[in-house]
């Protein structure tokens, strides 16, 4: 027999089965790269939240919406089994590097002595300690709200900063509110920080930390004509004691008595923005399924006609073992291990695929989407139930197949 004489309904059996297990890996790869991105951003999230070094964090609407923070903290600080309240400003304003244009930062304000109690335990390990920021309290630049008294004048700088500018601890780095040089203020560089690993990218890592009252002097939300908000702060967040912050019932009360000396601002405890984060996750998990079960259809659509295929092409190997004896549940069961044996092997193919592309991604992808997928988590047990849900719809898939196999009458089949 000459090779162009070979029988072709093996190579197109061969090329169908290939056909779909790609259809089958495809429509699994989705839910795989979608599931395991998601949730390791969900994951790293609650993972800072549930290491924070505060449990309380009080806010408010409008920009830099939090007035008179230095004496609001003080007051917080008297609530009973409140250990710590840090104000926190953050404001983009811009740096001049020696030699260099401007370059515009992330400034965080805090009174270094509150905001250091308030840091946890992953964080604290990337500041110096204590934070060479001058006055601890950050009371003698603000002088009960005059602002008059001396003004440290020192910045700590993020690593990657301090990197990209050729910056060390002693530099001179020239701030201000604006990309105008006159307006800026010759700063100290007093030390270097290291950045957790954010989804903020570049800008949220090109940061500086300095006192509260010299960043709202810089910046106009101190006091005086046109000040919108005095002494102003975007956030307080407040420490509790360690008995408190384990008992969810004293928490909640420490909350309520905040509540009370606030009570146009908003006051919410990590535990429950962990609990809407675990809320949002398992939605956003069933929108990612909802979402994949389109493909699934599909693959499991072509999966359902190849077996079809392979029925028609065998129609009288069907009849001759019906002819011999063979049952009708026999004949079935074939069909449906047939489609379950591909349906296997392109749910293992779509799960290493779904690895394969977020692998990719995290290594040649930038920006946000490098640094979610360089989060991603494989989670086992989901994998297993969208592999296990595969196997059983290609089970169904199969037994509309096995009907038409069965319909096959032996004597037509054997003509």
């Amino acid at each position: 027999m000459t090779p162009s004489l070979r029988p072709r309904p093996l190579r197109h059996a061969r090329l169908q089965a290939i056909l779909a297990i790609a259809a089958i890996g495809a429509a699994v790869s989705l839910p795989v790269v979608l599931v395991s991105v998601g949730g390791g951003v969900d994951a790293h999230e609650l993972a800072q939240i549930e290491n924070s070094g505060y449990q309380i964090v009080v806010s408010a609407g409008g920009e830099h919406g939090i007035a008179h923070s230095h004496g609001l903290a003080s007051t917080i600080d008297r609530v009973a089994g409140v250990a710590w309240a840090s104000p926190v400003l953050s404001i983009a304003i811009d740096a001049f590097p020696s030699g260099q244009g401007a370059s515009p930062v992330l400034a965080e304000g805090v009174i270094p002595e509150a905001f250091a109690a308030t840091l946890g335990p992953t964080e604290s390990g990337l500041f110096p300690n204590p934070l060479p920021l001058g006055d601890p309290t950050d009371l003698a630049h603000f002088a009960n709200g005059s602002y008059g008294g001396p003004a440290t004048d020192d910045v700590l700088v993020s690593s990657p900063y301090a990197a990209s500018a050729h910056l060390a601890i002693g530099a001179t780095l020239p701030l201000g509110p604006t990309a105008n040089a006159s307006e800026a203020v010759a700063y100290t560089v007093t030390g270097i920080f290291g950045v957790p690993k954010t989804l903020l990218g570049p800008v949220g890592a090109f940061a500086l930390v300095l006192p509260l009252s010299d960043l709202q002097v810089m910046c106009g939300y101190a006091n005086g004509t046109g000040t919108v908000v005095p002494d102003a702060s975007d956030t307080i967040q407040v420490a509790v004691t360690g008995p408190v912050s384990v008992d969810p019932t004293q928490l909640a009360a420490v909350e309520s008595g905040i509540q009370a000396v606030v009570p146009y601002y908003q006051v919410a405890s990590l535990s429950q923005e962990a609990a809407q984060l675990e809320a949002a996750d398992s939605v956003l998990t069933g929108f990612y399924l909802a979402l994949s079960s389109v493909g699934l259809v599909v693959g499991l659509l072509f999966l359902a006609l190849v077996l079809l295929r392979r029925i028609e092409a065998n129609r009288r190997s069907i009849g001759i073992r019906r002819a011999l004896g063979l049952s009708r549940g026999s004949i079935a069961l074939g069909v449906v291990a047939d489609g379950f044996t591909l349906a296997a092997a392109g749910a293992v193919v779509g799960v290493l695929g779904g690895y394969a592309v977020v692998a990719a991604l995290a290594a040649d992808a930038s920006g946000t989407v490098q640094e979610a997928a360089s989060l991603a988590i494989f989670p086992p047990r989901l994998l297993g139930e969208i592999v296990g849900a595969v196997l059983l719809l290609s089970v169904v898939a199969s037994l509309v197949a096995a009907r038409s196999a069965l319909r096959v009458g032996i004597s037509e089949a054997l003509r």
